[in-house]
């Protein structure tokens, strides 16, 4: 009984230790980009409908290497549209993504990454790209300059 605790003890902290460390309130990431000297990369997905979300999820942000490098690099704010009412947001996270939305993602387009400042200004965007992690670190950092 106390090794199965353990061993599940062990195993959130191994999940929550490696997992992508995404923010879902604008003003909390744009401070955070300010503080760290940081570029926001403000991804717009539908986790349980959008197949090239969820392969850019998998094959970009869940891997390890991206992780590493977007922990030192990025701050990482998440815009979801989940359509299951299981995975539903709550009203206020739901009309916030919309403002998001609204401001930059008028056209609607999923998956869709935009790359910001620390001010909220676009310096480019992208979309799912069936490449390896580092070539997608190197669009991502393309739009700093």
């Amino acid at each position: 009984m106390k090794s199965n605790i353990l061993v599940t003890l062990l195993m959130l902290f191994s999940i929550s230790t490696f997992s992508q460390e995404w923010i879902t309130d604008f003003e909390t990431a744009k401070t955070s980009a300010k503080e760290s000297h940081k570029k926001i990369v403000l991804v717009f997905q539908g986790s349980d409908w959008c197949a090239p979300c969820i392969k850019l999820d998998r094959e970009i942000w869940a891997t390890e290497a991206f992780k590493t490098y977007s922990k030192e690099h990025f701050v990482m704010l998440k815009a979801d549209f989940p359509k299951r009412k299981k995975n539903a947001l709550t009203e206020k996270q739901q009309a916030h993504n919309d403002k998001l939305a609204e401001a930059y993602n008028k056209n609607g387009y999923f998956p869709y990454v935009v790359v910001l400042d620390e001010n909220g200004k676009v310096l480019g965007s992208t979309g799912y790209k069936k490449i390896v992690p580092t070539e997608y670190i190197k669009i991502l950092e393309s739009f700093k300059s």
